[in-house]
Order: structure tokens, then sequence, then C-alpha cells
């Protein structure tokens, strides 16, 4: 998985890379057998590294994972601030913005399918360590959504009665959900298609046709 800034520095721009290389190892071997059926040396052998690169760069696999979490769910957050800011900037309307944040979240889970399932399967699960850090790094993702949504309220685009905090989780699941069942069942279809009925639900749950 890419990241969305440059480390400045030959040094931090090599650990990086050594990094992302771990991200993709271990996303790919736990999406195929689960995270505790992988072990560090599968991890650091798919990445092409030494066993002791992993814990130089993570404390354990665990942390791995964690980190691995972080790293995903903040690309997305990413994605989606920047579709808002970018349709703001061509003076698109509210309903616009969450339309291109729909669009860029779906680009993300197709470019990103197995950290998806990851992150749809680990919000279920309880007794993870991670499990705090999770819930943090997805209300940053939601929270991106619920600005949109309290800024079109402001601007009477949407009703005063809309429930912000559930509309957005509600938007950020559908995407999550539609996406999933596109690629595991309708994978005929093409990324316009899947965001053109997603962008009907929109307009029809959250502008209410207004």
């Amino acid at each position: 998985m890419e990241s969305s800034t440059a480390t400045s520095g030959g040094g931090g721009s090599r650990r990086e890379a050594t990094r992302q290389k771990l991200y993709e190892a271990a996303v790919t071997l736990i999406a195929e057998q689960g995270f505790s059926a992988t072990t560090v040396d599968e991890i650091a052998e798919r990445a092409g590294v030494a066993k002791g690169t992993v814990y130089y760069n993570f404390a354990s696999k665990s942390v791995l994972f964690e980190e691995l979490l972080r790293h995903g769910v903040g690309l997305l957050t990413a994605s989606l601030r920047e579709a808002a800011e970018r349709t703001a900037e061509e003076g698109g309307g509210r309903v616009d913005a969450l339309d291109a944040m729909i669009r860029a979240g779906l680009l993300f889970i197709d470019r990103y399918p197995a950290f998806t399932q990851l992150y749809v399967a680990e919000l279920w699960r309880t007794n993870r360590a991670w499990q705090s850090t999770l819930l943090v790094v997805r209300q940053e993702a939601v929270a991106v959504v619920e600005d949109v949504l309290r800024q079109g309220m402001a601007s009477g685009e949407f009703g005063a009665d809309l429930d912000i905090p559930l509309t957005a989780a509600a938007l950020v699941g559908m995407v999550l959900v539609a996406a999933l069942d596109w690629q595991a069942f309708q994978p005929e279809r093409s990324l316009d298609e899947v965001h053109a009925a997603l962008s009907r639900l929109l307009q029809g749950r959250v502008s209410g046709g207004r």
C-alpha cells in the first residue's frame, strides 16, 4: 500500500519503502490465511527481507498489523478528504462532495481489496489488542463525511433533522459493503456502474429530492 506522503531524507525514504513492503506482505498473507496462522517468517519472506528487519520496524506481528490498519484507513481518509476539497474548489455543492467521496472510496477499495476485506472483518472483532486503535481511525474516516454533512445542513442543502453521525456511518458502510459485494459477486460490473447505483441512493436518501 502506497503512502500518501513523501518522506524526506534518503534513510527515511528507504525505511518507508521497507515498511510499505511489509504492509503489502502482511495484508496479502493475512487475507489469505488469517492473522493467527500468519508468521513473522512468512511476512519477511514475502516482503523479501530478513526476519530481523520486521522487528526493526515493528515490535511484534500485532504492532505491524495495528500499524497496517492505521496506515490503510489513513489513506482512505485522505482520499475522502481530497475528493471533498476538490469538489469545493470546483464550485460543487455538498451532495456533489459526498458523491465524489463515494467514488473515491470505491477507487480505494478497488485498489486495495485485501486491505478492505481485513478492515471490515476486524471491525466486528472485539478481542483484538488493536481494537481501540481501529475505532479511532474508523472515526477519523467517518468524521470527514460528518463535516460535509454539517456544512450541507448549515447551508440548507440538507434537512435540519438529518442525523449526522448515523448518516455518515451509513454512507461509509454502504460504500464498503457494496464494493465488497461488487468484487465478490458482481465483478463483471464496472466501477462507473457501481458508482452510479450508489449515487442514486445518495440523491434519494441524503438530499431527499431537494
